[in-house]
This record gives structure tokens, sequence and C-alpha cells, in this order.
């Protein structure tokens, strides 16, 4: 897989995308202490720092998760003082630099009344975390089979002049016919027409997944972390001036 070289400035905003989503477009999604934040946990299951490396950050997560409290977190496979890593998943980050995006006739826009469905469909095909209130994140459409839904994707992630295509999913008895790759450019398009530019992220180990979005214009950025931290109690970590 290639890599493709960002500016300082986006490249930055991508090393932290749900910090800088949870502090920008999204913060009325946001509870936060100080240099820490989390989407409400009906929305997303995502927790962010300012810098993993800034003890004060660790201190307001713990504030924020309180003792005992876990946070999902990316890019943290060592926790500091205090806390401790009780699952780590590897995954990658892709970009689009040639996706061709256009909206799909047969997709539908979906909304709250849908959320039933979305998440029997979620369920069956485990594309990756989705909770009651997901869907108000952003744009997300399905495409439906006999009045059934059979394919899915989305928007989740929002930093600033950046949007995450996220959920992708099909039911088993509909793969093979495409209907992800369409989901995924009429997303696309929709995030465009913004003047927004999309990305995504996916399990290491799905090589298909990979394989697909590469074939359709996505770009291999980075490669990273998601890890479960959780706040032991054992040392507090004090707020530094």
């Amino acid at each position: 897989m290639s890599v493709t070289t960002l500016d300082a400035s986006s490249s930055h905003i991508l090393d932290n995308p749900a910090w800088a989503a949870l502090t920008g477009p999204h913060a009325h999604f946001a509870q936060r202490i100080g240099r820490a934040a989390r989407y409400h946990q009906d929305v997303a299951p995502f927790y962010a720092v300012s810098d993993e490396d800034d003890p004060r950050a660790w201190a307001d997560l713990a504030a924020l998760v309180g003792p005992g409290g876990t946070a999902s977190v990316r890019g943290v496979t060592e926790a500091p003082e205090g806390w401790e890593v009780a699952r780590t998943g590897h995954g990658v980050q892709l970009v689009d630099t040639s996706l061709r995006a256009e909206p799909d006739p047969q997709a539908v826009r979906l909304g709250p009344d849908d959320v039933p469905e979305i998440l029997d469909l979620v369920a069956r095909t485990e594309p990756g975390p989705y909770l009651p209130r997901t869907v108000e994140l952003g744009t997300y459409l399905g495409i439906r089979h006999r009045g059934r839904l059979i394919a899915l994707a989305g928007e989740r992630l929002h930093p600033p002049g950046w949007t995450e295509i996220s959920a992708v999913c099909t039911d088993p008895d509909h793969r093979g016919r495409g209907l992800a790759t369409r989901l995924v450019r009429a997303v696309a398009a929709g995030i465009k027409e913004r003047g927004e530019r999309p990305f995504l992220h996916a399990a290491a180990t799905n090589a298909n997944a990979i394989r697909l979005y590469e074939s359709i214009g996505f770009t291999l950025r980075c490669r990273t972390a998601f890890s479960l931290v959780r706040h032991t109690g054992a040392a507090a970590l004090e707020e530094t001036a």
C-alpha cells in the first residue's frame, strides 16, 4: 500500500481526528473537561485528549471517566501512570486521493426512524460501533431491497475540512453487487459538495476492505492503534502550571 503526503495542517488534524471533531464541528455532541472530551454515550464511543504526551490531558480524562472508568482512544499503545491498556486493535487511515464521487439514484437518506433497521444490519455485519444516535453525526444513506435495508454507509468523525465515511456494510445475501462502493461514492459526493475531503478507517486485518477502498481511489495515510484504556486510580495525575 502506498502512503500519501499531506500538508502539515491537514496532517495534524487527521493525527487526532476525534479531538478536532469534538472541539470543532461536533462540539455540540461533546462532553468535555479541559484537554479531554468524549461523544455523548448514545452517539459514539470515542474519547480524545488534546495531546497524549501531556499529563494534564490524562488528568482531565481521568476526571471525565472517573475511577475505574474506561475510554476508547486512538493512537495510544502505552498508558501513563494511573492507567492501563485493557485492549488494543490496529487499524489504518485512508484518505481520498482519486475517488469518483457521485450520487446514487437508489440511495435513500436515513434518519432516526430508521435506527432499528440500521442497528439490525450493523449487528449482522459488524462494520464497527454504531449507537442509537450515531445517525445524527452526518448523512447516512442506505439501499433497500423489497423494503428491507440491505446496505449502509454514512458520515462519522468531522474534523474541520474533512469527513469520515463509516458504517460501510452490506447484508451477506446481497454482497458482490457493488452496493458498498456505490454508497461510499454517494456519501463522498455530499462531502465534496461541502468543499470537504473524505477519509476513513479500517481494521488493519481487513485486507478485503482495504483493497476495495484503494481500488476506488483511497490511499493509505497512516497505520494506527485504537485502545481501550482503564483509569486504575493507582496514582492521580496532578495538574501542572
